[in-house]
């Protein structure tokens, strides 16, 4: 309703079709006033002979715009002067109707010029809000655009690091392609799925769900369910969601290709917060770690290290740790003053 009143004061002074219907409406207005006034006549003690015509003017004013106004100004002033200034009914000129006119003229005229440099003020007030509301469009295209780019750059990349794996015969270097494209990929569909022109992060539990859900799918295996837990209507800023979410890649790819490489499981990724902090659990029921496996999961893989470099990157903390039913649960904590 508010939205509905607004649109309709940014078009004021109405323009219609033909602009003699705003005279003629001006004239309607002035003969309700003239007839209200006879009608308020026994009322009235003496000397308020405009008292019904200033709103005639007001309203013209407003309406229709400054010169229906000061139609409506003159009309009312002679109406006023004729029928209830003594001498009655005649447009006699004595000093006390040149003081009264002229208290009229003042009024009437303040009251004109205070509706026109309103309406004007509020016309370009619509006019910067409609380019504002263009440049806002224009923004979200190019950005839109942008991310479209580097997300498309990012998956070239890929490609050209999965063609350069069919040239290379060492297996340790055709793994560490395959991990590089699939990164990479990666990389350039969180890029796309987080930033959000208007600066507003996405909702966590979605994009958890979306992104450990293509992990798994992208592994080939239906024999694993996959659990996902956060508040509800939670969001992040894109700073702190890319790198959580590539962690959250990692742990889930980790899980799958190690924790439960030959058999059915469970993957639980579960998110909470407290006092502004985040506490972020991926854990599995699969084989657990290894038992030569450093303690806190300083392992020595590149996705691991890549994770606690992540972490660092957030001011938190990242750890691969067993757990007491034989799996093992990737933590990372990050710290109040970061996650806000």
């Amino acid at each position: 309703m508010q939205g509905s009143n607004e649109r309709f004061v940014e078009r004021l002074p109405l323009v219609l079709d033909r602009p003699v219907y705003g005279y003629i409406l001006t004239l309607l207005f002035c003969g309700a006033a003239l007839l209200l006034r006879f009608a308020a006549e026994p009322l009235l003690p003496a000397g308020y002979p405009f008292v019904t015509f200033f709103p005639a003017v007001i309203l013209s004013s407003f309406l229709f715009g400054i010169r229906p106004g000061i139609f409506a100004a003159l009309l009312g002033g002679l109406l006023s002067w004729y029928f209830f200034i003594p001498p009655f009914n005649r447009l006699a000129m004595n000093p006390a109707v040149a003081v009264a006119m002229i208290f009229y003229v003042g009024v009437v005229v303040v009251d004109i010029a205070l509706i026109h440099f309103m309406q004007r003020a509020n016309f370009n007030l619509a006019v910067e809000r409609e380019r504002s509301r263009a440049l806002a469009e224009n923004r979200e295209l190019l950005f839109h655009e942008l991310q479209h780019r580097v997300s498309n750059n990012l998956q070239v990349v890929a490609a050209m690091l999965a063609l350069q794996r069919r040239h290379v015969d060492h297996d340790d270097a055709r793994r560490a392609l395959d991990d590089a494209s699939g990164r990479v990929a990666l990389v350039g569909r969180i890029s796309r799925a987080l930033y959000d022109p208007s600066g507003a992060g996405q909702d966590v539990k979605t994009f958890l769900t979306t992104l450990a859900s293509d992990v798994l799918d992208a592994s080939g295996r239906k024999d694993i369910d996959l659990t996902v837990r956060a508040p509800d209507a939670m969001t992040l800023d894109a700073a702190i969601s890319v790198p959580l979410a590539l962690i959250v890649a990692e742990a889930v790819s980790n899980a799958v290709e190690h924790g439960l490489p030959d058999r059915p499981g469970r993957i639980d990724v579960a998110l909470v917060t407290q006092d502004g902090a985040i506490a972020l659990r991926i854990a599995d029921n699969g084989h657990g770690l290894a038992p030569d496996a450093p303690s806190g999961g300083a392992v020595g893989s590149l996705g691991l290290r890549i994770a606690h470099a992540l972490a660092g990157q957030l001011g938190g903390r990242f750890a691969l740790e067993a757990t007491a039913a034989g799996g093992a649960v990737a933590r990372l904590d990050i710290p109040a003053r970061t996650a806000c």
